[in-house]
């Protein structure tokens, strides 16, 4: 006697959805995570994310690193000074950001972000390029004395104890984290020496994106 063959009826299934954001860990990807960690905005719709720059460069990188194509636009910004501008539609990308530590309103709660570690400095840099800073003068108390220093802001005390911490345990740099009066914004500090550790980690080679304006800047005080 034949046995009757079982028959499976498989349910039939949808594309899964597909976002903008090829949502995969590179030095690229993690180095737009930090533009958004820092200088985006994700809106309370659930759906769309922007980043807004002074420097057009920065939101080619921004492009760039996502692998996308999104019209770069301006607007006005602090002191109707025109800026420019990137807003675009991700639902996946953007539960993916909420999931890493990324929320609406972030200014003052962002804490740890959670990627990969292998791409801390990659993140960094671009927390650099977003909120970063770099400044050098000769200190009018020695003779022919140069300094500058790497800065980090943020009004996030959570996010700054953090960057201090990772830094520490990676390259050893202690930093100092100071606020200015009338000022919400802490600041996360790195004299000379310690500066130059960090500037060797986040531009390990050439081919990293980066701030033109900004990389400049250091390069033309560490010839002096």
């Amino acid at each position: 006697m034949v046995k009757k063959q079982e028959v499976v009826i498989a349910k039939k299934r949808g594309p899964k959805p597909k976002g903008k954001v090829d949502i995969k860990w590179s030095p690229n990807f993690a180095y737009a995570i930090g533009l958004i960690a820092t200088d985006g905005c994700l809106y309370n719709n659930g759906r769309h994310i922007s980043l807004t720059s002074l420097d057009v460069e920065q939101l080619v990188n921004f492009n760039k690193a996502l692998n996308i194509k999104v019209k770069i636009s301006t607007k006005k910004g602090i002191n109707d000074k025109l800026c420019t501008h990137i807003q675009f539609s991700d639902v996946l990308f953007y539960q993916f950001l909420i999931s890493i530590g990324i929320t609406p309103a972030k200014s003052k709660t962002i804490g740890v972000i959670k990627f990969p570690k292998k791409y801390f400095f990659d993140f960094l840099r671009g927390c650099f390029d977003g909120d970063g800073s770099f400044y050098s003068y000769y200190d009018k108390r020695w003779k022919s004395s140069f300094m500058f220093y790497l800065t980090f802001a943020s009004a996030s005390v959570e996010f700054i104890k953090w960057i201090r911490s990772e830094l520490k345990e990676k390259i050893g740099v202690e930093g100092h984290i100071s606020s200015a009066k009338n000022y919400s914004t802490l600041q996360l500090r790195y004299a000379k020496k310690e500066s130059m550790e960090i500037i060797k980690k986040m531009y390990y080679n050439n081919k990293v994106l980066y701030l033109s304006r900004k990389r400049k800047k250091i390069e033309k005080a560490l010839k002096i």
